[in-house]
């Protein structure tokens, strides 16, 4: 069963940055296409950032040019640097595959206050 650990969010003024880390177990992280997810209150979950294992990326048109999602295969890991940060990215970050088909784990917290 693959476990997803997000960390790295907070609280953080209109303008500045946060840089989040989704660490994946098991051995075929580098196989798989990779996706940031965000969920605000009262909102469905949306997908905000992909990449896929040959690092072509995609992303939200709200979050374009401000957002990168690189990841690390050798450490299974995958990040999300969030940059020129605004009140509507306020949300419990995610990070899943491409197609959302692991146990979605606890989120990570980003406040950006105004």
């Amino acid at each position: 069963q693959v476990q997803l650990v997000e960390s790295g969010g907070g609280l953080v003024q209109a303008g500045g940055s946060l840089r989040l880390s989704c660490v994946a177990s098991g051995s075929f992280f580098s196989l798989v296409s990779m996706g940031w997810y965000r969920q605000a209150p009262g909102k469905q979950r949306e997908l905000v950032a992909s990449i896929a294992s040959g690092s072509y990326t995609n992303y939200a048109d709200s979050v374009k040019g401000r957002f990168t999602i690189p990841r690390d295969n050798a450490r299974n890991t995958m990040y999300l640097q969030m940059n020129s940060l605004k009140p509507e990215d306020t949300a419990v970050y995610y990070c899943n595959s491409r197609m959302a088909q692991w146990p979605w784990g606890q989120g990570t917290q980003v406040t950006v206050s105004s």
